[in-house]
């Protein structure tokens, strides 16, 4: 299964527009889009309509679409040059904008491959234990992924691997295709590193969400590698490198979320939707 499946993405006789209707299957616990589902169908428009690979993509997240919506993504060439192709799309319900992405889309004919960095030094995802879904509602996104907490040698259970630094080990068994789309929902993972990382007190909503392709590789298993840079104001700050089973760089993401106190049985003030 592509991405494409996957998320319900479908084409509509006008070829610079999409619709998405939310499924619980791209939905959060809280029966809203989720914000790397809507960037990843995004994603596969642009590339549906101009026929090249994303490079980049940018998210502003400006509303919620609820279950049983039907999310329509329009999408505008902004320039079309000989090998790059700066666009856009506007996901929107009726009248109400819900997610605007400004993304550049290309491939150029360049030998060079460099890669500074490597990925942490951590266990096989075998060897690694499982990340409980935090949420009660069985047929959530999450739950047609698989997480494990990746530990480093040594450790038993899931650990900080250094100051605002996690790593989760995550693969989608249905999506078999690798595609910028099914990073985009691989990136939207720096909320989780905040809660994390503040002792689970936390709850982070995105505000954006950006991914940055290198490299679309096969891999059964992506190594999630979360920094949180800082929190301060109500409003966190962090990015995320993802990492193929073999080292490969695969992309990497941004977001800036805000962040709200858990109420004594883990739940957050509602929050408005379309």
């Amino acid at each position: 299964m592509d991405a494409r499946s996957w998320l319900g993405l479908e084409p509509t006789h006008n070829p610079h527009r999409w619709f998405l209707p939310v499924s619980m299957g791209i939905a959060t616990g809280a029966r809203f889009l989720f914000g790397g589902c809507g960037l990843g169908a995004a994603i596969a428009a642009l590339e549906g309509t101009t026929g090249r690979p994303i490079v980049w993509a940018t998210a502003q997240y400006l509303s919620f679409a609820k279950v049983d919506s039907v999310v329509d993504i329009d999408v505008t060439i902004a320039v079309d040059g000989r090998a790059t192709t700066q666009a856009r799309a506007v996901a929107h319900v009726g009248g109400t904008e819900i997610i605007t992405v400004n993304a550049a889309l290309g491939l150029r004919d360049d030998p060079t491959e460099l890669v500074h960095g490597k990925p942490p030094e951590v266990l096989a995802p075998d060897q690694c234990p499982v990340r409980e879904r935090y949420g009660d509602a069985p047929d959530a996104m999450d739950s047609r992924m698989e997480q494990r907490w990746a530990l480093p040698p040594g450790a038993d259970q899931p650990v900080v691997l250094e100051p605002g630094r996690v790593a989760v080990w995550t693969r989608m068994p249905d999506l078999l295709e690798p595609s910028a789309a099914s990073l985009a929902v691989l990136g939207d993972y720096v909320p989780m590193g905040i809660s994390f990382t503040s002792d689970r007190a936390k709850s982070a909503t995105s505000l954006d969400n950006t991914i940055r392709v290198v490299n679309t590789v096969p891999s059964e298993w992506y190594l999630l590698d979360i920094r949180v840079d800082g929190v301060r104001r109500g409003f966190g700050h962090g990015d995320i490198h993802i990492w193929a089973e073999d080292g490969t760089l695969c992309a990497i993401g941004s977001q800036s979320c805000i962040v709200r106190e858990r109420g004594p049985d883990g739940s957050v003030r509602p929050r408005r939707a379309v």
